[in-house]
């Protein structure tokens, strides 16, 4: 599994916010520029974070984005699974995937379903306060 730079930068822009969250919104060539991402890649992820109800933003002066609810609240598997996708190491073990043909006698689908095991056990047990500190 390769965590893409969008599931990369989506958990940074979270932490920006958290960590500037007593100062209300946070406008995003503010977090573009102390997170060192560009403006262009913002466009294309502040839009899910906010669909999906882990931001919220308002345009004009004095406008910005800010968390919805508390760091504690947002589990790093679920921002995860939202930017990516799927955590799953190989296809067949992905979410909705069709039945693969050979898993009655594959070798390997019990090293590939323990490896998923811990990788989901692993982001679904950090929260966005725990990178904080």
């Amino acid at each position: 599994m390769i965590v893409s730079t969008r599931g990369r930068y989506a958990i940074r822009v979270l932490i920006e916010l958290a960590e500037n969250r007593d100062k209300g919104y946070v406008p995003m060539r503010e977090i573009a520029k102390k997170q060192g991402i560009s403006l262009k890649y913002l466009e294309r992820i502040l839009p899910v974070l906010t669909k999906n109800g882990y931001i919220e933003g308002i345009h004009g002066r004095g406008g910005g984005y800010r968390l919805v609810k508390e760091p504690n609240e947002y589990i790093i598997g679920d921002l995860l699974r939202l930017t990516e996708g799927s955590l799953a190491p190989v296809a067949c073990l992905e979410k909705d995937a069709p039945k693969c043909k050979n898993a009655e006698k594959c070798p390997t689908l019990k090293m590939w379903s323990g490896l998923n095991d811990l990788l989901n056990d692993y982001f679904d047990n950090i929260t966005l306060e725990s990178l904080l500190k």
